[in-house]
């Protein structure tokens, strides 16, 4: 097996836990990439839960925060960081679940990254353009907001809320417009501020 171990050591001894979460979760579901495995030996998980979650941190499925969002299970993000594929090159936004792993995931991997809320996702606009752009929940629409926001040809990666399933899902801007594409059935938490009116589905 690979040593994944980095140069600078954790800050606190659960890198022990980290090894069993890339065996045990990652490893048997697909997640091999070791750029991927790299970075989730390398950031400690409860560093972006409240104390008093902290002992959740490496479970096999997601941490709730009430309403300041989530900490979603470890093979969401592997597989998120797989099917992205980021390069050196890209400049990137993500959109947060509330914690800042997936961005501090990220960060070492791109050439820029800039974090945006859910909300202000939905609603803002901004003149930067992204190759890529990484949402830490499922969603049920895409807005034009945020598509505005992607150049052409850059990508998509999120959850998607389908049929009331979640998965795991991934697109392309093609001439201005983007289709998500489901990959994978996964439970991952919703993002809200992406809800569709009612009687409104996905396409």
């Amino acid at each position: 097996m690979t040593d994944l171990t980095m140069t600078s050591e954790p800050r606190n001894d659960t890198q022990p836990a980290r090894r069993a979460m890339i065996d045990s979760q990652l490893r048997t579901s697909g997640v091999n990439e070791e750029y991927v495995l790299a970075r989730m030996i390398a950031v400690p998980r409860e560093d972006f839960l409240p104390a008093e979650k902290a002992s959740l941190a490496y479970i096999d499925r997601a941490v709730s925060l009430g309403a300041n969002g989530h900490l979603a299970a470890p093979l969401f993000y592997g597989k998120l960081l797989m099917e992205a594929a980021p390069a050196r090159t890209d400049r990137v936004l993500v959109v947060e679940g509330g914690t800042g792993y997936l961005a501090e995931l990220l960060r070492p991997l791109v050439a820029d990254l800039t974090t945006v809320s859910a909300a202000d996702a939905v609603t803002g606009a901004g003149d930067a353009e992204y190759s890529l752009i990484m949402i830490d929940g499922a969603i049920e629409q895409l807005p034009e907001a945020l598509v505005a926001r992607l150049a052409d040809n850059g990508r998509v990666v999120a959850g998607l809320v389908l049929r009331q399933v979640t998965r795991l899902a991934s697109g392309r801007k093609v001439v201005g417009k983007v289709a998500l594409q489901p990959l994978e059935d996964m439970g991952i938490p919703v993002l809200h501020a992406f809800d569709a009116p009612k009687g409104w589905t996905f396409g």
